[in-house]
C-alpha cells in the first residue's frame, strides 16, 4: 500500500501524539501506585499527599528525589537520552520503562492510523474512542506488569469512555443490527472469564481479568474477533509461560499477569483482526476446493 503525503502526515501527526501520551501513562501509572494499595484499595493520604499524586494538577516530579521537573526533562524519549538515564538533580537511574512506554504509544497511535478504515462517520468518533481507550490499555498492560493489578480507577473510566462512544456511534448511523454483535462480543470476552472465575473460584483467574473482557468485549464489538482475541491470548501466553518454564525463570505454580496478553491480542485484533480471518478463511477454501 502506498502512502500519500496526507496519509503519512497524519500518521505522524497521531504518532507524536502516542509519544506525549505516553509520558503521561508513565506518571499516571506512578501516580496511582501511591494512590493504591496491592489490592487495588485506596491508601489514606493527607491534602498535601493527594494535592502532589493528582495527575491532573499536580507538576512532574522525578520518581526518586521528588524534585519538579523542568520543560526539557519532559520531552518524550529524547530528555531520557540526552540525560543519559539518569535524573538531572539526583543522578540516580530513571527506567527504562518511561522510553519503552512512549516509544510503544507512538507506535501504536501511528498503526492505528495507518490500518483505520473511515468509510462512514461513525468510524471517525470509533476511532477517537479506540485512541482514548488505547491510553488505558497501555497503563493497565504497565501496571498489571508492575504490580500484578488491573486497577478499578482505570477499568471504570474506560466502561464510561467506550459505551459513550458506542451510544455516539450508533446515533450517528452506526448499523443498529450491530448491537446485537455487540452484546455477544461482550458476553464471549467477559462471559467466559466470568464463568472460569466461578467455576474455580478465582484461582485460575483473577477478578480483574474477568473486569478486562467485558470491557474488551466493548472495543472489539464483532463475534468471530473475540474468539480471535482470546485465542491470541491464549496462545501469547504460552509462548511467554513455555521458555520461562523450560529454563526455569519461573516455577509452574507461579502466578503471570494475563492482562497484557489480552491487552496485545485485543489491540492485534481490533488492527489486524479482520485480516487475519480473511486469510485464514482463504486457506480453508483453497485447501477444501
Amino acid at each position: 500500500m502506498i502512502l500519500s503525503m496526507i496519509d503519512l502526515t497524519k500518521i505522524i501527526i497521531f504518532s507524536l501524539l502516542g509519544l506525549i501520551l505516553g509520558s503521561f501513562i508513565n506518571a499516571w501509572v506512578w501516580r496511582l501506585s501511591k494512590q493504591i494499595d496491592s489490592e487495588g484499595e485506596p491508601k489514606k493520604l493527607t491534602a498535601k499527599q493527594k494535592k502532589e499524586l493528582s495527575i491532573v494538577t499536580a507538576r512532574s516530579m522525578c520518581p526518586n528525589c521528588k524534585h519538579e521537573l523542568a520543560v526539557l526533562d519532559l520531552i518524550p524519549i529524547f530528555s531520557w537520552l540526552f540525560l543519559g538515564g539518569k535524573c538531572r538533580y539526583c543522578k540516580k537511574p530513571i527506567s527504562k520503562q518511561y522510553p519503552t512506554v512512549e516509544l510503544t504509544t507512538a507506535i501504536l497511535f501511528g498503526l492505528s492510523t495507518y490500518f483505520w478504515i473511515f468509510n462512514y462517520n461513525w468510524q471517525y468518533v470509533a476511532f477517537a474512542t479506540w485512541l482514548v481507550c488505547l491510553v488505558g490499555l497501555v497503563a493497565l498492560a504497565v501496571y498489571d506488569i508492575k504490580f500484578m493489578l488491573l486497577p478499578d480507577r482505570i477499568m471504570y473510566i474506560m466502561y464510561g469512555i467506550a459505551g459513550f462512544g458506542l451510544v455516539v456511534q450508533f446515533a450517528i448511523g452506526r448499523p443498529l443490527a450491530d448491537i446485537k454483535n455487540v452484546v455477544i462480543s461482550v458476553l464471549i470476552c467477559g462471559g467466559i472469564f466470568w464463568l472460569l472465575y466461578q467455576v474455580s473460584k478465582g484461582k485460575w483467574i483473577g477478578g480483574g481479568d474477568v473486569k478486562l473482557g467485558f470491557l474488551l468485549g466493548l472495543l472489539i464489538a464483532t463475534p468471530m474477533l473475540s474468539f480471535l482475541m482470546l485465542f491470541l491470548a491464549s496462545f501469547l501466553a504460552t509462548i511467554v509461560a513455555i521458555p520461562l518454564l523450560v529454563s526455569k525463570k519461573i516455577k509452574r505454580n507461579a502466578h503471570i499477569p494475563f492482562g497484557p496478553f489480552l491487552i496485545a491480542s485485543t489491540i492485534i485484533t481490533v488492527l489486524y483482526g479482520q485480516y487475519l480471518l480473511d486469510w485464514y478463511t482463504n486457506l480453508i477454501v483453497v485447501g477444501t476446493s
